[in-house]
Formats: C-alpha cells, sequence, structure tokens
C-alpha cells in the first residue's frame, strides 16, 4: 500500500480506503471481517456516509481498540429518519446527527468532517451562507474534526468550495453508472487552491478471508488523486 498526505491537512492517508455505504444488511461478522481484511491490506482511510444506527455502531465496535490507528471521513448533514437515510441540512437534525455518529463510533473526534451531496449552487450557498458551515467551523475550533471535507457530483460547486477558502478535502464521484454528466470544468484546477481530491468509485471485493456473502457486494473505495505540498 501506498500513503500520503491528505493536501493540506497534514493527515496521512492509504492511497485507497473504504467506504461502508452498502454493508447495513450484512451481519456484523461479515462486516468486521471487510474492516480487518481492508486494515490487513494496509488501508488506513475509511469513509462513513451511511447514517444507518446499525451501519455506525458496526464501525465503531470493528474498529475498537485501534481509533488512533485509522482516519475517519464522516459525513456531515446525513441523518436517519423512519428507517431511511435522508440528506439534511436543517441545523437541528444536523447536529443530533453528528453527535451520534461521535457516540455510535465511540469517539470525540472525526478526522475529516466531510459535508455531505453538495451538488447544487443554491445548495452551497445555502450552507455556506447559514448555520452548518458555521457549526461545522466549531467543530474544526473545537478540534472534533480535524479538518472539513466536502463532497460532490457536480465540477462548478467543487471548484465553489475549493475557492472558498474553507474546504480541505474535496471527495469527487468518477462512477460512470452513476456521473452520466458531461465534464465543463477541469478538476486539475482545484490543485491550485491546494485542495486534496479523494474519487469515489464502486467496486466489488471478496478477499479469501471473508466469506462468500460479500462476493457481489459494492464497496466504496477512495483513491487520493493529489496531494500538493
Amino acid at each position: 500500500m501506498n500513503y500520503r498526505v491528505l493536501g493540506r491537512t497534514g493527515i496521512r492517508v492509504s492511497e485507497i480506503g473504504l467506504g461502508a455505504e452498502g454493508y447495513g444488511n450484512k451481519s456484523y461478522m461479515i462486516f468486521k471481517a471487510l474492516i480487518d481484511a481492508a486494515i490487513s491490506c494496509g488501508v488506513t482511510y475509511f469513509d462513513l456516509f451511511n447514517p444507518s444506527p446499525v451501519v455506525r455502531s458496526y464501525m465503531g465496535k470493528a474498529l475498537a481498540g485501534r481509533r488512533d490507528d485509522v482516519v475517519i471521513q464522516g459525513h456531515i448533514c446525513t441523518a436517519w429518519e423512519t428507517g431511511q437515510y435522508l440528506r439534511t441540512r436543517d441545523i437541528t437534525t444536523v447536529r443530533t446527527s453528528y453527535q451520534d455518529l461521535l457516540e455510535r463510533l465511540g469517539t470525540d473526534y472525526i478526522d475529516v468532517g466531510m459535508l455531505h451531496f453538495v451538488d447544487g449552487v443554491d445548495d452551497f450557498n445555502t450552507i455556506f451562507n447559514g448555520p452548518v458551515i458555521e457549526f461545522v467551523k466549531d467543530l474544526r475550533a473545537r478540534g472534533t474534526i480535524r479538518c472539513i471535507g466536502m463532497s460532490s457530483h457536480n465540477p462548478k460547486v467543487a471548484m465553489m468550495a475549493a475557492q472558498s477558502g474553507l474546504i480541505d478535502v474535496i471527495m469527487f464521484s468518477v462512477n460512470p453508472a452513476y456521473d452520466l454528466r458531461p465534464g465543463t470544468e477541469a478538476l486539475e484546477d482545484l490543485s491550485d487552491n491546494k485542495i486534496s481530491l479523494t474519487t469515489r468509485a464502486i467496486g466489488t471485493s471478496c478477499p479469501a478471508s471473508i466469506p462468500n456473502e460479500t462476493s457481489s457486494t459494492s464497496t466504496v473505495q477512495l483513491v487520493g488523486l493529489h496531494s500538493p505540498s
């Protein structure tokens, strides 16, 4: 495994990471086997967008005793209501869900606090001119998150985030099965702002140490593309 510093954050991560999006319907035994297999392969970077109480609790239990050995990218503005995922900008819900994330992970900090799924210009302006960004800035000031990230599928919005001066990490999807959109902006321009760019891709994984139950499970991988000095 290769490692690099994540942009200007100073955080050292594996070039390949693992996301926990699709494991909510698996047993804890399967979930832990996946985490163990990833760590044994040198993975240190874990993305947790899924706000499911089951997935969050599984992740906390699986990482118990080795929290300081991994980097957690936790998504802010996701919530779990009436048994399903919710993307939200309601500040009360955002606060409650973030506290739930910390408690279920059994930690008092998140390495990368990722503003979740910001694709529209209006949505970007709502976040960056309202209480959500102030909440996230306060989390960083108190050390509850180490740096601020944002996930997006829109190059224009990603560029706005980079130029804001507030965003340290941008998570950008390059999955052609999901993002069949024409490219209108040059993502390479993000490097001018010393922003670390990670990508979100879909793959399958079934290491020999993991039961066959997972052989068709889609997993999320993060690959660091840019690490400016």
